[in-house]
């Protein structure tokens, strides 16, 4: 089995920054990429920004330039910076973790992180 593990919220100002990190565990044979995704109240889970095993990122129109995803694929781990951060951004943000064992691939995902951005 495979854990992954979130951490970093909490509630922060408009303007202000916020650190998330998160690290996979257990049976992994391969670690294809990891990734961040959000869901608002009300709203369906969207997906934030994401790493891939090549190092390559990709980010939602939404927190280009503000965000910034980063990690060691080796050490299953990623993280997410978050600066300017705006109200729109509340959410609770989950980490996800493509792992591969000798057979086949599965997203495992985190138990999530509230993040809450108001004055």
């Amino acid at each position: 089995q495979v854990q992954v593990v979130e951490s970093g919220g909490g509630l922060v100002q408009p303007g202000g920054s916020l650190r998330l990190s998160c690290a996979a565990s257990g049976s992994i044979f391969h670690n294809n990429g990891m990734g961040w995704f959000r869901q608002a109240p009300g709203k369906q889970r969207e997906l934030v920004a994401t790493l891939a095993s090549n190092g390559k990122t990709t980010y939602a129109d939404s927190v280009k330039g503000r965000f910034t995803i980063s990690g060691d694929n080796t050490k299953n781990t990623v993280y997410l910076q978050m600066n300017s951060l705006k109200v729109e951004d509340t959410a609770v943000y989950y980490c996800r973790a493509e792992i591969y064992d000798i057979y086949s691939g599965t997203y495992y995902w985190g138990q999530g992180t509230q993040v809450t951005v108001s004055s």
